[in-house]
């Protein structure tokens, strides 16, 4: 169970982060168009983007992390998971700045620069990337979960393992 509910997550992880980069690229070429008819068929591919795979795979991504959490509250003593839970509020926050200037840009009520997609979609980047590096470092961990090796579920090591 908990290996299917992992798949899903990293599932989720891959359409809400490579959706909302994918649409930074997209809103950057929007900014520069000048033809109503690219300009609303670039509004449309914003559109189905978030509201198709990028706020879709978000709410897989919240549902699944719960699920996990459940299966292993003591995850929620790790302080690698902590900052993790920081950076995906942080990514939030980034998916509704992006969305948000998309419907204001598309409706005609605001002017995006191709500059600030950049910069959005390196923010995205970046918080992306350190999410990975806590997912696979774990850089917080206690003493002896470092020096007994224990794995990513944070299970403990059979007794006669740890006697030796």
């Amino acid at each position: 169970m908990v290996a299917w509910t992992l798949v899903f997550h990293i599932v989720g992880l891959v359409f809400w982060v490579g959706s909302l980069l994918v649409v930074t690229q997209v809103l950057a070429i929007h900014a520069e168009e000048v033809t109503p008819e690219t300009s609303a068929t670039l509004s449309r591919v914003e559109s189905k983007l978030l509201k198709g795979l990028a706020h879709p795979g978000a709410a897989i991504m919240v549902v699944t992390g719960f699920i996990l959490v459940s299966h292993d509250p003591k995850l929620l003593q790790q302080h690698w998971l902590h900052v993790k839970l920081l950076l995906v509020v942080i990514l939030v926050a980034l998916d509704l700045r992006l969305t948000f200037r998309a419907r204001a840009f598309q409706d005609g009520k605001i002017v995006v620069t191709r500059r600030e997609c950049m910069v959005l979609h390196g923010a995205i980047s970046l918080v992306f990337l350190v999410i990975v590096i806590l997912v696979v470092v774990k850089p917080f961990r206690t003493a002896p979960e470092r020096t007994l090796g224990l794995n990513r579920a944070a299970t403990p090591m059979p007794r006669a393992v740890i006697e030796r």
